[in-house]
């Protein structure tokens, strides 16, 4: 799992988040800070409130959140899904690849390329320098 400050830096640089079942998430800061949510049909469900998008949290009575929204927390996204935004990105497929290294991963997406200890965050990387370009 690419870390929360990884994800806050994909988030800032525009990657768009459309909530969907079994997506992970963190809310930073408060008494929930270091918990990865994962949205399932229970207890966490994405809901509209006031026009709103927000996770709700059902079927336990013990918890002392009904409902976070969205943009109160960071989404954390899988290593599948970040190939995948990396994939639309790049106008050739073929640009993508990902190599095990002595201490880790190499992953290389066109001219941009970066090395992490696991894949997620060697996706990651090279996502948010992408992105990032694209915003110059």
């Amino acid at each position: 799992m690419i870390s929360v400050a990884l994800a806050l830096e994909l988030r800032t640089a525009g990657l768009a988040w459309q909530p969907t079942e079994r997506d992970c998430f963190t809310i930073p800061g408060g008494e929930f800070d270091g918990h990865v949510f994962s949205l399932h049909q229970q207890p966490a469900l994405i809901e509209l409130l006031h026009g709103q998008p927000a996770i709700t949290f059902h079927g336990s009575s013990e918890w002392a959140l009904d409902h976070v929204m969205t943009s109160e927390v960071v989404w954390l996204p899988s290593e599948t899904q970040l190939r995948e935004k990396l994939a639309r990105l790049l106008e050739d497929f073929a640009q993508l690849g990902l190599t095990r290294t002595q201490f880790g991963y190499r992953c290389t997406a066109g001219t941009q390329s970066a090395e992490a200890a696991d894949a997620e965050s060697a996706y990651g990387l090279v996502l948010l320098a992408l992105l990032r370009a694209q915003n110059e």
